[in-house]
Formats: C-alpha cells, structure tokens, sequence
C-alpha cells in the first residue's frame, strides 16, 4: 500500500466479509469512476475467496488474520489509512449496495464543507425502495434519539456510505465502535465538537448472498446500539459544542 501524497490525498476502504461474489464488481466500479485513487479492501478473515477476487479486480488488499467484525474491520482500514498519511478517506461496502457514481459528491462534500464527515444519506431525495421494513422502523427510532444529542437531524443515521476527514480519521484511529459502530461513530464525533453533513446518494439491492441482520439482530442492533450512545453521551465533558 502506497503512501499518500498531497493535501486531497484520498484512500477509499472497502470492508469485506465472504463478499466473493460481488466485492469484485464493486471494486471494479469504483476504479471506473475514480481510477486515480486507490481502493482498500479489508478482508475480514473471510472463509471464502474474497481477498483473491478483490485483487484480480484491482485492489489493495489488507487481510486480517481473526474476524474482528464490521466496526474493527472499519477501523483496521482508518488505522492504515492514518499511519500512511491519507487526508481523506470513503467507506464504501463491499455488498454493492453503495453506488460508486457518488463517490465525487462526498469526497467535494469533505473538501468544500470543512466537516469531519460526510453520510451519503439514502432520504434526502425521498424514501429509499431497498430498506426492510425493520430497517426503516430503526432508522426511524434512532433519528429521533439522535436529534438532541446532535443538535442537528440527521436523515440517514446508519448508512455506511461515510466519508471522513484526517480529523476525524485520527480520532477513528485509535478507538472505534466495534458492532454496528455508524451510530455511536456520530456520537463520538459530537463528543469532539466535529460537524457532519449528508449527500444524497443512490443504494441497490445487494450484489449477492444476504444480509446478516434478522428479526432477531434487529432487536440486539437497538438495545446494544442504544447502551453504546448513552455511555458516549455520559462521556460528554461539557465543554462548548463547534457548529
């Protein structure tokens, strides 16, 4: 993996997880729209060919050696990221939900903005057609936690279409929410004073396999998402909030 080089150097992450059969197309797509920036994938110990197929596709590839979930695999690529000195950096998941084509609305977004990050958000055109019902109900739920605490709404408060500043990819660095990490990541940052802001952007169906979230997970995503926000807030030292 390169070092970065100049003030909009820009590292684009792809966590994996047995993705095999869409991670290339989506590593594919990115360097269509990008072809300059290099594409990360971080395999999370996958037991499938995931790591072979995000590099025939072009790839850097970081292959962790245990399964440390979503929110470590995220953070095993900010680390990287930060050590080598990228200013910028994009998630983008290796399902293919996440369009690549609005991969330069974020990444102006970050530069233009001045926010420590920036959520490609599914509503601000609309409601989104490839959200689950349970889905949509628990977006819906921590919309309403989140505005208080934020100041601010934010439309999209579990999307992984995230881009961040080197701000932002310092604090990422060195702690990280571990499970389902995009909500307590936004309260992390409020903690910090840092500003967010949200793009449109288009998601699609999966590319292959299935979703990991049941019935069952929905309701686990909630109550454990819920602990990790309120143990962030308790953290708050109450010093004068940024806007």
């Amino acid at each position: 993996m390169r070092r970065a080089s100049g003030p909009d150097s820009l590292l684009i992450i792809v966590p994996a997880y047995n993705e095999e059969g869409a991670v290339g197309e989506v590593v594919w797509e990115i360097r269509q729209v990008m072809p300059e920036v290099p594409v990360l994938v971080i395999d999370d110990c996958s037991s499938d060919c995931t790591a072979v197929v995000a590099r025939v596709a072009g790839a850097e590839v970081l292959s962790l050696p245990h399964h440390l979930g979503l929110g470590g695999c995220v953070q095993a690529g900010y680390r990287l990221a930060y050590e080598l000195g990228y200013q910028y950096v994009i998630r983008v998941d290796g399902d293919g939900q996440h369009d690549p084509r609005d991969l330069p609305a974020i990444f102006e977004a970050l530069r233009e903005s001045g926010c420590e990050m920036v959520i490609g958000s599914r509503f601000l055109d609309g409601p989104e057609q490839h959200t689950s019902f349970l889905r949509g109900l628990g977006i819906r739920f921590f919309r309403l936690v989140l505005r208080p605490i934020l100041g601010k709404p934010v439309r999209d408060p579990t999307s992984g279409f995230v881009g961040v500043n080197r701000a932002a990819l310092e604090i990422f660095s060195r702690s990280f929410p571990l499970e389902y990490p995009e909500i307590e990541a936004l309260v992390v940052l409020q903690r910090k004073a840092f500003r967010f802001a949200e793009v449109p952007c288009r998601v699609r169906p999966r590319r292959a396999g299935r979703s990991s979230i049941t019935a069952l997970k929905s309701f686990y995503y909630i109550i454990h998402v819920l602990l990790g926000v309120f143990v962030n807030v308790l953290k708050y030292d109450g010093r004068p909030r940024r806007r």
